[in-house]
């Protein structure tokens, strides 16, 4: 009953609390039929789809102004948070941020588990690395990013593994518009903060190409917080013909990153190098009745990780190291066989492992992990029109795990297309995630036994759109039941502890959102998202609300976002809470057509609050720079 009672609180909190949110005039209204791949790997109508999506293009991630996409994505997407130590970085390994949730599903911080619940996708292809089964936040950069689209809800018929709890895929930039543009972004700031990007895109005929190159590094608002970035991408596309295309990327990226430890405590030359490779290939068909893709891709790291010591103690005489790589092939055909009809078939295959050693000062090597896997995956989507009233959606994956076996995964709904743009749509599916060979094989407790963990998740949504689509609103019921979560426990046969298939999550919640454009200068939004949490989980919050305002005027653009989170645990182990509201404002001025001022403030309000415990975050920062655009025809 008590679930009864919150609802409608809820709903109504959500109705009375619509921020508003302006925007320049190259961002217009989302379109009602607007476009999206990660459903359904084909592009689709997303009135048709049962899933919850929220999408993000290009215009808006240049407005947000972040190097990394998951301060967006924490700003615009609801049921979805990331955690956060510091002005710039998130680093890997003990005491690293970057840990993801949607609705609650993500990893096991508390448990030293890191977001592996949670599949990273670019261009569709799987982000992880190989050893430890989660993705990296800092490769995640916007500069690369065309579009984001977040699945909020499991996706593994499509994208198997990993994809238990949702999925973020990271759509990259393209040339669309004939000609040569090119993009630069220069800024700095409190803490020696300093980021540095530029873009050239290329359209002649068939032949497509994109660079971006990024720099960026701060010292940290506290000792020992020093971060520095650097990545280059190129990607390059051709048009074979009207019917198929091909095009290939490389993406490089290396960070260095410092952790002090928590404030009661401390470590010294907790230091991190990390380097991060991936490399894409596709050849796309698209026939009026048929359309497919056949890529592969192949990802690569390289980790060199200082654990540090305590002041007092003694520095360590190894350093760990690891090497790791995940490849695959994919493929898949969606053909309209009959008129409202489409099935979609697919298959994945993946190769990921590695090798982790720890390096002592002698020269001397101790293997810690030199393993490897293959994942097997057949899938099906049938998506079924019933005259201009109803869409159905059915689909089934079977996948196989070298190691842990066979795992089918079912997934169904349907969409309720109303009068007046309405769509009610409802949606069950089962998400689930193999164990990692860091769980299986890596660090004790390791346990070579583990099964997969799963979950079956509920939805029902209801969508509209109004005056002409220059009004979106969007609200959703969920409730999610998971097994076998794997956690440390002790162990029954033995000493020490031991990874076991022991944890059970339940999480319901409501979620909303409103986007309105009231003229050329003004657009409103406002989001928000409340989670119900049988058991508490860290760095997914009960209650996360979402807005913002920009003013646009000839030259001059003022814009402003804010952020309320409440119910957000630090530490289980005494139950620690976060309340805090975060207010970030930007103002530009255009000095010419190829140059834009600006200037811009976080926590400008200066508040106290702490996302990991121990890890204060910094008060106010303000950071200024110039953006330029060019374009040589």
């Amino acid at each position: 009953m008590k679930i009864v009672k919150t609802i409608p609180t809820i709903i109504c909190f959500l109705l009375a609390s619509i921020n508003l949110y302006a925007i320049n005039d190259t961002i217009q209204s989302k379109n009602i039929d607007e476009i999206v791949v990660t459903g359904t790997r084909n592009e689709s109508d997303i009135r048709h789809l049962p899933m919850t999506i929220s999408t993000l293009n290009r215009e808006q991630l240049d407005i947000e102004n972040k190097v990394s996409i998951l301060p967006t994505l924490n700003i615009h997407v609801p049921g979805f948070f990331s955690t956060s130590r510091g002005v710039l970085g998130y680093g890997v390994s003990t005491g690293a941020s970057g840990q993801m949730s949607l609705r609650g599903i993500g990893g096991a911080p508390q448990a030293g588990v890191p977001t592996s619940a949670i599949l990273v996708l670019i261009d569709g292809h799987p982000q992880y690395m190989g050893l430890m089964g989660h993705p990296i936040a800092d490769a995640y950069l916007t500069n690369n990013a065309e579009r984001i689209e977040v699945l909020r809800g499991p996706a593994s018929v499509l994208y198997g593994s990993n994809a238990m709890g949702g999925v973020i895929n990271i759509v990259t930039r393209k040339s669309k518009e004939e000609g040569i543009f090119t993009h630069a972004n220069i800024a700095g700031g409190s803490y020696g903060t300093f980021t540095g990007e530029a873009s050239n895109t290329i359209k002649r005929g068939a032949f497509t190409n994109v660079i971006n190159a990024q720099y960026s590094r701060s010292d940290g608002h506290r000792p020992n917080m020093g971060f520095e970035q650097y990545g280059g991408y190129i990607k390059i596309g051709y048009e074979i013909n009207e019917r198929w295309k091909s095009w290939g990327d490389v993406n490089i990226t290396h960070f260095n990153a410092s952790n002090p430890g928590a404030v009661s405590d401390l470590y010294i030359d907790n230091d991190q190098r990390i380097t991060r490779g991936v490399a894409n290939f596709a050849i796309e068909n698209r026939y009026k009745r048929s359309s497919g893709t056949i890529s592969g891709f192949y990802n690569w790291g390289k980790h060199w990780i200082n654990d540090g010591y305590k002041p007092g103690e003694s520095p360590l005489d190894y350093r760990f190291n690891s090497k790791d790589m995940m490849a695959g092939v994919q493929l898949y055909q969606s053909s309209e066989l009959f008129t409202g009809n489409r099935i979609t078939l697919g298959f994945d295959y993946f190769h990921f492992g590695g090798k982790a050693y720890n390096r002592f000062d002698d020269g001397e090597k101790s293997i810690t992990a030199d393993k490897a896997m293959d994942e097997y995956a057949a899938y099906i989507d049938i998506r079924q029109h019933i005259k201009s009233w109803l869409t159905i959606n059915i689909g089934g994956r079977m996948d196989h795990h070298s190691h842990t076996g066979t795992e089918f995964i079912p997934q169904g709904g349907v969409a309720l297309h109303l009068p007046r743009q309405t769509e009610v749509k409802a949606m069950v599916g089962k998400g689930f995630r193999n164990a990692t060979i860091r769980e299986m094989f890596m660090f004790p407790p390791q346990n070579p036994d583990l099964q997969p963990e799963e979950l079956w998740s509920y939805e029902l949504s209801f969508n509209k759109n109004a005056l002409d689509g220059r009004v979106k609103f969007g609200a959703n019921l969920f409730y999610i039941n998971g097994k076998n979560l794997i956690m440390r426990l002790p162990n029954p046969n033995g000493s020490g502890m031991l990874n076991q298939n022991s944890g059970k999550i339940e999480n319901w919640g409501a979620e909303g959102d409103i986007a309105c454009t009231i003229n050329n200068s003004w657009y409103v939004f406002g989001n928000y998202s409340w989670l119900n949490m049988k058991e508490p989980l860290l760095a997914s919050p009960e209650h996360k609300l979402c807005g913002g305002a920009i003013f646009n005027k000839k030259a001059w653009r003022v814009s402003a976002n804010i952020q309320y989170i409440n119910g957000l645990y630090t530490d289980l182990t005494t139950r620690s809470k976060e309340a805090f509201v975060l207010v970030e404002m930007q103002s530009e001025f255009s000095i010419a057509k190829v140059a834009t001022l600006y200037i811009k403030g976080e926590n400008i309000l200066a508040q106290k609050y702490e996302i990991m415990a121990g890890y204060p975050m910094p008060k106010a920062t303000f950071m200024g720079g110039i953006k330029f655009k060019l374009k040589n025809n």
